[in-house]
C-alpha cells in the first residue's frame, strides 16, 4: 500500500492546525513559507487523501463541572465480542473513549465525571453491564499530550 505523499511542509502545517485548528490559511503561510493559495491547496489535499479527518474544539471540562477524569479497565470472558464490549461502554454518557487492547484487560475506557461520588456510580453501573467480570480504575492526577500548547495541565480532584 503507498503511503501518502506527506513532505515537512506538510508535517509543519499539521502541527500548525493541531496547535489551532482555527488557524487561518493566510497565517499559516506566513509560518510556512508560501503563499495563502499553495497553503490552502495543501489543506485540501491533506483532507481528501483522509490525513486530516476534521476539526475538532479543545473543551476545559473542569469548567463545565466534569473535572475528574479516570481511565478503568474492563475485564470480559474470553467470548465476548468486541462489538459488546464497545455497547457496554458507549452507554455510559460518561465515556469519551473507549480502546479495546490486547492481552488483559480487553477494554481501557476513559470517563470524565464531577465528582469521585459520580465516577463510583459509572463504574458501579459499568460492573453491571453485559458480561464485565472486573474493573480497575486508574484517577488522572495531570495529563500532557503532544498536540497541547502549554506544560502539562495539573488536576486536583
Amino acid at each position: 500500500m503507498n503511503e501518502p505523499a506527506v513532505d515537512a511542509t506538510d508535517h509543519r502545517l499539521l502541527r500548525l492546525l493541531r496547535e489551532d485548528g482555527r488557524r487561518t490559511f493566510s497565517e499559516m503561510a506566513t509560518e510556512v513559507g508560501l503563499s495563502v493559495a499553495a497553503v490552502k491547496r495543501r489543506v485540501d489535499r491533506l483532507r481528501e487523501i483522509g490525513v486530516i479527518t476534521g476539526f475538532a474544539v479543545q473543551i476545559d471540562y473542569a469548567k463545565l463541572g466534569w473535572g475528574i477524569e479516570a481511565f478503568t479497565e474492563l475485564r470480559y470472558p474470553g467470548t465476548t465480542p468486541v462489538s459488546e464490549i464497545v455497547r457496554t461502554a458507549t452507554d455510559a454518557p460518561e465515556v469519551q473513549a473507549v480502546y479495546t487492547i490486547a492481552g488483559d484487560p480487553d477494554a481501557l475506557i476513559q470517563i470524565r465525571v464531577r465528582d469521585l461520588g459520580h465516577l463510583q456510580q459509572v463504574i458501579d453501573r459499568l460492573r453491571r453491564a453485559g458480561d464485565v467480570t472486573g474493573t480497575k480504575t486508574l484517577l488522572v492526577l495531570g495529563s500532557w499530550t503532544r498536540d497541547s500548547l502549554t506544560s502539562p495541565r495539573r488536576r486536583t480532584p
